[in-house]
């Protein structure tokens, strides 16, 4: 898991956007040969992307990113409000939502966000919620399929 690469897409404001973004960023890993990173990688994603097309309206930006031996996986969009990490648990089971964030806390290697004002990133304001996985990851499993 050496090297670096850096792939980034806008998401459209559609309902099959999410399921489009996850099915890039499996064939983004699944191409550069990080198979044991696929599912945990989805999975995440698929938590920040759901959050993003259910929080923001518009489009949204996902950046899948190679950093030496970490994945980290961003997802930008125009909602500013930053949900409030320490309350992020796994919902009950009867529970219908409420799951993302805290299975993003339980298994990333690390992860966070950061909101941005007007004008900055040439925007009017937003936020990007991030995750990285590498040689500790939780998820790491053997080859996708």
């Amino acid at each position: 898991m050496s090297g670096g690469w850096e792939y980034a897409f806008e998401m459209s404001d559609n309902p099959l956007a999410p399921r489009v973004a996850r099915r890039v960023v499996r064939l983004v890993l699944e191409e550069h040969g990080e198979t044991e990173l696929v599912d945990g990688a989805e999975l995440l994603a698929s938590e920040l992307i759901a959050n993003s097309y259910r929080y923001a309206k518009g489009p949204a930006n996902v950046r899948v990113k190679r950093i030496g031996a970490r994945l980290r996986v961003s997802v930008w969009d125009g909602n500013p409000e930053l949900p409030i990490f320490d309350s992020a648990a796994v919902a009950g089971s009867a529970a219908e939502a409420g799951r993302g964030l805290g299975l993003v806390r339980l298994c990333a290697e690390s992860f966070g966000g950061f909101a941005y004002g007007a004008g900055a990133l040439g925007s009017g304001g937003g936020k990007v919620m991030w995750f990285e996985l590498g040689e500790g990851c939780p998820l790491r499993g053997g080859k996708a399929g």
